[in-house]
């Protein structure tokens, strides 16, 4: 019998995150103060974040020590296992192996607690008591809403309009969990008041969410702001998946050949990729060989469609702004279910790294991606997040295309979440009402 699930014991939980910078060929670009488009220093970003979260933000240091009290919740779900998607591969005739990270495991359902509960750790740590966020199609929310109610933390969660009425099971997982949450653009901020004067049927984005979370932040006395992708402190908390995958790998006896993760903000593509990108820029040459793939929403292409500028990260001009692929701030995606891809601009750091052609990028039309979807599902039986499914969609074809040439390509890909809060998404696309914008 082939094996298919490769474990660790809670033991191998990584003991510290991996920081890219500064193993990155080019220093990152500055932020700029969004009035004076000055460098940002670290007292501008002060009203929004507390001071243990700006430190990791800015940090020289490669690794950076995981506190216990951290590793003790991340033990209730990690290590998360790796599976060898063997009944996908006999499916599509293919000699690739394909593997997959499961991250769906977490209490949340995605990938997305592994930064939420540090960030509340560290809130907590600074004396917050209030965080207040976005999100898209709601797993950063849920994520963030149980890791406040872990520590304590009051949490409130500007929820994406469209995703609020497609998503309504995780607006009620965040309630669950004693979260508030206001659908965006909200009557509750100057901003969400002035969009929607403009369109009281805006469907809201996460640019206008962000807007609105830091509003609230700066508004409300004990409170900081907590963000689930984009910036480099995320990017680093995520890299668990990684160095876990890594050592999976070898009790699978394989080494990766192509590593995919689906791309919205940065965050599920950076914890896969990161620490095979520290191997591809140190190690022998076939990890020098890897390739990263960062996989899109067509309709929401910051890489492959966006420009390499500087950028707001928020629609209201109230972030600062940072050098990243954008399709422009103002952007606003249409209603695609991946809700949690539908942002106008990429990680910077994710930005460097495809700039320096450290990383590639693909992007599909969302019915492609469900079809993938629905292969992978009556295959392997594990029914993917509409987000993740666009890493399944590029992993198929990865392995198609080892079938054309004959080769026994090695695929890894990051499940970043399961999709059983999604099933109208589903049952849009079997009932034929699922459309490529």
């Amino acid at each position: 019998m082939i094996t298919t699930h490769f474990t660790l014991p809670a033991s191998e939980i990584p003991t510290q995150w991996y920081n890219v910078l500064p193993d990155l060929p080019t220093p990152l670009a500055p932020p700029l103060h969004p009035g004076t488009r000055k460098p940002a220093t670290p007292a501008d970003f002060l009203p929004i974040f507390s001071e243990p979260i700006l430190e990791q933000e800015m940090s020289p240091e490669r690794w950076i020590n995981i506190p216990a009290e951290v590793r003790q919740i991340l033990s209730l779900w990690r290590p998360t296992p790796l599976l060898r998607a063997i009944r996908l591969e006999q499916a599509l005739g293919t000699p690739a192996h394909i593997y997959y990270k499961f991250e769906g495991a977490s209490p949340a359902g995605s990938h997305k607690p592994n930064s939420a509960v540090p960030q509340a750790y560290f809130n907590k740590q600074a004396g917050i008591k209030r965080l207040a966020t976005e999100t898209g199609a709601g797993q950063w929310g849920s994520s963030l809403a149980l890791a406040c109610k872990l520590f304590g933390i009051e949490c409130v969660v500007y929820m994406v309009k469209i995703s609020f009425t497609q998503k309504p099971y995780r607006k009620m997982l965040m309630n669950t969990w004693g979260a508030t949450v206001h659908a965006s653009p909200s009557p509750n901020t100057n901003y969400g008041r002035k969009v929607l004067a403009e369109d009281p049927t805006c469907n809201g984005s996460l640019g206008i969410a962000i807007s609105e979370a830091i509003e609230d932040t700066v508004t409300h006395a004990n409170t900081k702001y907590a963000l689930g992708s984009v910036l480099n402190h995320v990017c680093l908390h995520q890299t668990v998946i990684g160095q876990e995958a890594i050592k999976q790998m070898a009790l699978a006896g394989e080494y990766p050949d192509v590593v995919i993760g689906c791309v919205g903000g940065g965050s599920n593509f950076a914890g896969i990729a990161l620490p095979f990108i520290h191997r591809k820029l140190h190690g022998d040459k076939k990890e020098r060989a890897v390739r990263c793939v960062g996989v899109e929403p067509d309709i929401c292409a910051s890489l492959t469609k966006g420009e390499f500028r500087y950028d707001f990260g928020d629609t209201a001009e109230m972030t600062p702004l940072m050098m990243m692929y954008t399709l422009g701030h103002t952007y606003m995606p249409p209603k695609i279910h991946a809700g949690g891809l539908r942002y106008h601009g990429m990680s910077p750091i994710v930005s460097h790294l495809y700039k320096h052609g450290l990383m590639e990028a693909v992007s599909y039309p969302q019915t492609a991606v469900f079809e993938a979807a629905m292969q992978f599902a009556q295959t392997e039986g594990i029914i993917p997040a509409p987000e993740s499914s666009h890493a399944v969609r590029a992993a198929i074809d990865e392995a198609l295309a080892a079938k054309k040439t004959g080769d026994k390509k090695v695929i890894l890909f990051n499940l970043s979440g399961h999709g059983l809060l999604d099933m109208a998404s589903y049952d849009a696309y079997l009932s034929g009402h699922l459309n490529d914008s």
